[in-house]
């Protein structure tokens, strides 16, 4: 038997068991990854040994000098690079009273703690290297005693492999994952770093940035999310999966309620996911505003099948006017409006079919039109509608329509004088202008009309006051003018 001196000693006092057996399993993993060799095993022997083997090239003594691994360094998928992890074991399950040994064709390992050469005040483990007990052995093994199984189960959950997480989706910058608990995790090829409280997924980073790099340390766990932030978003901003983008835009829902998780916080992750979700076509993104003001088209929207999601002003707007992955357009409300109008159709209401307070209200159409002059000849009809298109930029329904032809007023407008009157009036106002809403020929056509009214409102009013005075003093004159009859129709008893 041979001593090699680890030149360690006791180390890492904030390391517990776990953190060891996770080294060693991690080795086995990278030997299994660069060797293409067959899965790794960890069982329990009748002893109560456990037993961490690859099936590798085998552990050789030079292994226990620290020095950078070329082909470690090479290969993209693994984490193990400078030695470092095995020694930092060994020390672990020293100090912690682990026996551990080791086999190979190579070589059989044990450890102990001896005088360091020449200097016999210093003592430091020592790998204890025999010949091969068996030097047929395919890999290396690890033997472990007094290991605790919750040690090796602890360790095991801070691998992908034993976790048990799904992975929904690969890409070139790594897999999202659907986290098993409250938590998610961050991966780096396959190997856990960090926790996360707030995210939706967890992830597992395979193709590693500068930052990460040099922010892995020894100990692989509480890495920054400022090192991996970069490249989670580049995962989900290439990830292609409705799964995984349906539940991203279904998240952005609790933006309002403040639940929101921290990927849909990224404005650009929440378009890209929204672009995913909007090729497989029934649904409709909406603000929170838009679903107020617009409750007609929501209603309408469910009612067709479509499936609301509610998503921040700033999504919408990167949104707006964008294309989704397979080409077509956005669905947002600019377009289901657009739409509905094209396969619009009024349900007209032929006077007879209104009620007799509706129907005694519509009768008054052309005494009211006569205050502004009558309706404009153009005017073909006044039709009353049941449905009616909304109003030009906005998602609320209009209570009247010039078509250039005919002026379509909203049946609801019905409930009142006031209410039909002002309507009426308004479409009078374009259909004598020839101009749209909020144009200037528009406004000076209104003007004109309150002119008008204004004039005849002030004729009227005179002609209330002075009425009495006229019928006392010259009844015939009055008769025979027959103004308010012209006018109004037989005066008011309150006249009278």
């Amino acid at each position: 038997m041979k001593k090699f001196d680890l030149n360690i000693d006791r180390m890492l006092e904030n390391w517990d068991a776990f953190h060891a057996i996770r080294e060693i399993i991690a080795n086995a993993l990278d030997e299994q990854i660069l060797t293409g060799s067959r899965e790794m095993t960890i069982t329990c022997d009748s002893e109560g040994q456990w037993r961490i083997r690859d099936f590798g090239r085998g552990l050789r003594h030079e292994h226990f000098t620290m020095n950078e691994n070329q082909e470690k360094l090479d290969h993209p998928s693994l984490i193990g690079k400078f030695g470092v992890g095995l020694k930092d074991a060994l020390a672990t399950f020293d100090r912690l009273g682990i026996e551990a040994r080791i086999r190979s064709k190579y070589c059989d390992v044990s450890f102990d703690r001896s005088e360091k050469h020449d200097f016999s005040d210093v003592i430091t483990l020592h790998a204890c290297i025999s010949d091969p007990s068996d030097p047929a052995f395919v890999g290396t093994e690890f033997i472990l005693k007094s290991c605790l199984d919750q040690d090796i189960n602890k360790a095991k959950q801070l691998f992908l492999r034993f976790s048990g997480e799904e992975t929904l989706e690969k890409t070139q910058y790594g897999e999202v994952l659907r986290k098993t608990g409250n938590a998610s995790y961050i991966y780096i090829n396959g190997i856990r770093v960090a926790e996360e409280d707030n995210f939706l997924f967890s992830y597992n980073i395979t193709s590693l940035t500068a930052a990460i790099k040099k922010a892995l340390n020894r100990e692989r766990t509480n890495v920054g999310r400022s090192a991996y932030s970069d490249r989670v978003k580049s995962i989900l901003l290439a990830s292609s999966s409705e799964a995984v983008a349906k539940a991203l835009v279904e998240d952005l829902g609790n933006f309002g309620c403040g639940t929101l998780h921290d990927e849909m916080k990224w404005t650009d992750v929440s378009v890209h996911a929204s672009k995913i979700v909007n090729a497989s076509g029934n649904v409709l993104f909406l603000t929170d505003e838009e679903i107020m003001n617009a409750p007609r088209f929501v209603e309408e929207a469910r009612e067709n099948g479509r499936q609301i999601i509610t998503i921040p002003s700033t999504v919408k707007d990167k949104l707006s006017g964008q294309v989704d992955m397979v080409g077509n357009a956005i669905q947002d409300l600019d377009n289901f409006v657009s739409e509905w109008n094209d396969c619009f159709e009024f349900r007209f209401v032929p006077p007879e079919k209104l009620v007799q307070a509706e129907r005694s209200i519509f009768d008054m159409t052309s005494k009211i039109a006569d205050f502004v002059g009558g309706l404009p000849l153009k005017v073909q009809a006044v039709k009353i509608s049941e449905t009616m298109r909304p109003e030009t930029g906005s998602f609320s329904e209009a209570r009247g329509l010039w078509t250039g032809s005919e002026i379509i007023v909203k049946r609801s407008e019905l409930v009142s004088v006031e209410n039909y009157a002002a309507t009426l009036l308004h479409e009078i106002g374009h259909a004598r202008s020839g101009e749209t809403d909020i144009s200037a020929g528009f406004e000076q056509e209104l003007t004109s009309l309150l002119g008008m009214l204004a004039s005849k409102a002030l004729r009227t009013a005179s002609a209330e006051t002075e009425w009495p005075q006229a019928k006392r003093r010259a009844p015939v004159l009055a008769k025979k003018t027959g103004f308010w009859t012209r006018l109004f129709g037989t005066p008011s008893s309150k006249i009278e």
